[in-house]
């Protein structure tokens, strides 16, 4: 309450602000780390102007600097607390944070890439000219840009930091964007890149495809779909066929694959349901997960569901399948469960594939119960109440009754949102 008045928190900003600039490594990272405790306890309203500017240029300032990894992922963390509560006072700064950003896609540390791509994702409400930002993400993706010249980040995580920046740019902002050829050259790099040789390049440039399909309608999506993924060929390497499945997925994700003609919604489906089978581990697991989006978009999931049940149920029943792809499955489950637009999702699941993940999140390793927890989170719309467990509990034998109420007591009411699918 102290911080919730007039100038509550102008008192303590000379201590934090000396720490920022002058302050060793351990001060700095503390301080800046405390200033964003600090933003965090106070009301947007007594942050507004001219207070939260004096705490922003401090900030700015020595980012750039020559500071370990912790400190810079102490400053983004609070430069982006800032953006979020700051609002329209900072839109001067745009440019500047911008800059600061960017640059930090090339960092070293995967921690302050990863703060980067928050941060730019926080800072697109207040930008305004989008267009540039796309241009310079997309020449960094490519791996012909200023960022990571220096050497610092090797070459293929810094492309996959620029990509996951890029992506969430285009689906934060990319609207905004004004030149016509900005989000197609970012659907054109994407369409280069799913083909990449490392797999974590192929994955990032798939939701870069993802969200420029959604900027750019059914019609550019359906031109790139038969372009890029239809046209397959028995020559198409396991990393061609792994970076198709994991587009399969994004652009199901995507909420233009809803108004994609039926046939080439079919075609995506089947390509997935192949590539689900295939005999590369990598390209398994994709495909698997793009079978989920798929299954929810179809223009009747159940149908969908019902008909991949019979290879999804050998993999979850087989407890020594790898970590990895059960976790493929939960994935694939959690997005059909997400998309699929049904009255009842306990109906819609099914007592077989119910109950087997009930087994996964009663018995197999802590990763996967994770994993299928958050599936049955979703089938149990535990977020609405027990309605969903009442559901499964009238038709579910009396032992599976009896462990899935007690998982939904200790476990699945703790559950606040799905994280699977953010990994």
């Amino acid at each position: 309450p102290g911080f919730n008045i007039p100038k509550g928190l102008e008192p303590l900003l000379p201590i934090y602000q000396r720490g920022i600039l002058y302050g060793t490594p351990t001060i700095r990272e503390a301080s800046a780390a405390g200033l964003g405790e600090v933003i965090n306890l106070t009301s947007s309203k007594y942050l507004a102007g001219p207070l939260i500017i004096k705490m922003t240029g401090p900030l700015l300032r020595i980012v750039g600097d020559r500071n370990p990894a912790n400190v810079k992922i102490s400053i983004l963390s609070t430069l982006g607390l800032i953006l979020v509560k700051g609002g329209p006072a900072l839109r001067a700064f745009v440019p500047q944070f911008q800059t600061t950003f960017v640059k930090a896609l090339s960092d070293p540390s995967r921690q302050v890439r990863l703060e980067a791509i928050t941060a730019l994702g926080l800072l697109m409400p207040l930008s305004t000219r989008v267009d540039p930002l796309i241009k310079e993400l997309v020449t960094g993706s490519l791996g012909k840009g200023s960022t990571g010249a220096d050497g610092t980040g090797g070459v293929v995580v810094v492309q996959t930091a620029t990509l996951e920046a890029l992506a969430v740019v285009l689906e934060k902002g990319g609207n905004k964007a004004k030149l016509p050829e900005s989000v197609p050259s970012a659907l054109q790099a994407s369409a280069t890149l799913i083909l990449h040789s490392d797999d974590s390049v192929r994955e990032a440039a798939a939701k870069v495809m993802g969200a420029s399909c959604n900027i750019l309608g059914p019609e550019k999506t359906t031109e790139i779909v038969q372009e890029e993924i239809l046209s397959t060929s028995a020559d198409d390497s396991s990393d061609i066929r792994h970076g198709k499945a994991c587009a399969i997925r994004r652009i199901f994700s995507a909420e233009v694959s809803k108004k994609l003609d039926e046939s080439v919604s079919s075609d995506l489906r089947n390509l997935a349901i192949q590539y689900m089978k295939d005999e590369k581990i990598a390209v398994q697991e994709a495909g698997i997960v793009a079978v989920g989006a798929a299954v929810g978009r179809s223009q009747d999931p159940t149908a969908a569901l019902r008909s991949v049940e019979p290879d999804i149920l050998p993999l979850m029943g087989d407890l020594k399948q790898r970590l990895e792809t059960h976790q493929s499955v939960a994935r694939c489950l959690c997005l059909a469960l997400e998309f699929a637009d049904v009255e009842s999702r306990v109906a819609f699941l099914g007592m077989t594939l119910l109950n087997a993940s009930l087994k996964l999140a009663m018995s197999g390793s802590q990763r996967v119960q994770f994993a299928f927890n958050d599936v049955l989170w979703l089938a149990l719309s535990v977020s609405d109440g027990q309605g969903g467990l009442d559901e499964y509990s009238a038709t579910a034998m009396f032992e599976d009754s009896r462990q899935m109420k007690s998982l939904f007591s200790k476990v699945l009411v703790k559950i606040k949102s799905v994280t699977i699918l953010d990994q």
